[in-house]
C-alpha cells in the first residue's frame, strides 16, 4: 500500500473525530477510536529526547482507556474544565506493512467552569493508524507535549 491522498484524509479525519470526542466531552466514545490492543501514551519532548519512556498517562489497550474514562467520571475530584484542539494536517512519515505513521501537530486551549481560558498545551501526535475496511482506527497514538509541566491535573486526554 502506498500513501495517497486518501490515507492523508483518512489520518486527518481520525485525529478530527478523535479531538471533537475530547473537545465536546464525549468521553465514553473515546476509547472507540483504537483497535482493542491500541496504545496511548502521554509524555514530554524532554523525556523522548532522554529516551525516558513513562509519562503521565499511559494505556496498552482500550479496556485500559475504558478504565480511564470511568475512574474520570466516577473516581477523580478535578475543578470542571474543557479542551478545544486546534490541529495541523497530519504528515504520513511512514507506510510499513499496512500501517501508516503520521506527525501532527496540535495545540489545546483549556476552558475553566469560570470561563477562563489558557493555552494548556502544545505538542505532536505521533500515531500508528491502521485502515480497517475503510476505517482508520489507532494502533499507537503518542501525544508528546513539548513543556514539561502541567498546569494542573492531567485528567481529560489530549
Amino acid at each position: 500500500m502506498s500513501v495517497n491522498l486518501e490515507h492523508q484524509f483518512r489520518v486527518q479525519d481520525l485525529n478530527a473525530r478523535y479531538t471533537e470526542a475530547i473537545d465536546d466531552d464525549r468521553l465514553d466514545s473515546w476509547p472507540d477510536f483504537f483497535l482493542p490492543d491500541g496504545k496511548y501514551l502521554i509524555n514530554t519532548a524532554e523525556n523522548v529526547a532522554q529516551h525516558l519512556p513513562l509519562g503521565f498517562m499511559y494505556a496498552t489497550s482500550q479496556a485500559m482507556l475504558r478504565d480511564r474514562i470511568k475512574a474520570l467520571r466516577q473516581a477523580n475530584i478535578y475543578e470542571a474544565q474543557r479542551y478545544r484542539h486546534v490541529l495541523a494536517a497530519p504528515r504520513l512519515v511512514e507506510d510499513n506493512g499496512g500501517v501508516l505513521s503520521a506527525r501532527t501537530s496540535f495545540m489545546v486551549a483549556r476552558i475553566m467552569h469560570t470561563g477562563e481560558t489558557m493555552l494548556f498545551a502544545t505538542g505532536i501526535y505521533e500515531d500508528r493508524v491502521v485502515l480497517d475496511n475503510g476505517k482508520a482506527l489507532f494502533v499507537e497514538k503518542k501525544v508528546i507535549i513539548d513543556s514539561r509541566q502541567v498546569d494542573t491535573l492531567l485528567a481529560i486526554p489530549l
